[in-house]
């Protein structure tokens, strides 16, 4: 019987690829947390979803170059989501828990890819643009709208959204991250608040969009679906607006900073 498992340079190879993956979402939400915390408070950035803060890369010194090392990175990622998904490389199992996880683990992997070719797009301009921020949430819509059952298949990925939600929000209170970090103590007592919150902030984003999806569903119109985005523009029009988006901004630039913890403590092991 063939052993399937990597042999040592390969895996080195998917360590790589990994950690730039961390490294590139780490990035992205970053950019993303950032310029919506400053334009928060009314210091000229943009509350934009993750679509949108590559969009603004562009018009940066070397921003080509650096959306080539972030394209290359989500592939990582992506590369390493499918691993963990297809060989279970965290060990979740084959029970129902565990198929939902590794189930997520590979629409991860799919976004990822599809964030990676829209960074593509905007290098070498294949193309229009895809709408920026919330193009790709609408675009998913409507596109499952035209689907047999589409407003079901709309619904179902709200509800997906929601439960991913609840998990991100779970791994972050109860830091069930923590297994999976090879990190002194010293460096524990700062980095664990900064992780936790920021996942409890981006499971907090996902049940927002995750209930847009349903609000689409329900009125069978697309447009009604949204990301990041749409997020931060519900927020704002709420009473206290600029503190709830400063918070989820905030809570959005901690994720990118757990991201790049994880490029740099996570253990990897593709076997």
């Amino acid at each position: 019987m063939a052993n399937d498992t990597p042999n040592p340079d390969h895996r080195d190879a998917i360590s790589v690829f990994a950690r730039l993956g961390y490294a590139a979402r780490g990035i992205v939400y970053l950019l993303v947390g950032g310029l919506a915390a400053l334009a928060a408070l009314d210091q000229g950035g943009q509350t934009e979803g993750s679509r949108g803060a590559l969009e603004r890369l562009l018009a940066a010194p070397f921003g080509q170059v650096i959306l080539g090392a972030i394209a290359l990175g989500l592939v990582g990622y992506a590369l390493w989501r499918t691993i963990q998904a297809v060989k279970d490389a965290d060990h979740h199992g084959k029970d129902a828990k565990g198929i939902a996880i590794r189930t997520g683990l590979m629409v991860s992997a799919v976004t990822h890819t599809l964030l990676a070719l829209f960074s593509v797009n905007l290098i070498f301009h294949f193309g229009g643009s895809s709408g920026g921020s919330s193009g790709g949430s609408e675009g998913m819509a409507s596109w499952l709208m035209q689907q047999p059952l589409g407003r079901w298949l709309v619904g179902i990925v709200g509800l997906c959204m929601i439960g991913a939600g609840l998990a991100h929000i779970f791994k972050g209170y109860k830091a069930k991250f923590a297994k999976h970090f090879d990190m002194s103590p010293q460096t524990q007592k700062w980095a664990y608040p900064i992780c936790r919150f920021g996942l409890m902030i981006r499971g907090l984003v996902f049940i927002i969009v995750g209930s847009f999806f349903i609000i689409a569903a329900y009125h069978v119109n697309p447009d009604q679906a949204g990301g990041i985005g749409a997020v931060f523009n519900t927020l704002r029009s709420q009473a206290y607006g600029t503190w709830l988006l400063a918070f989820v901004a905030i809570g959005l630039f901690a994720f990118g900073v757990y991201s790049v913890l994880e490029a740099i403590y996570r253990r990897v092991d593709p076997s």
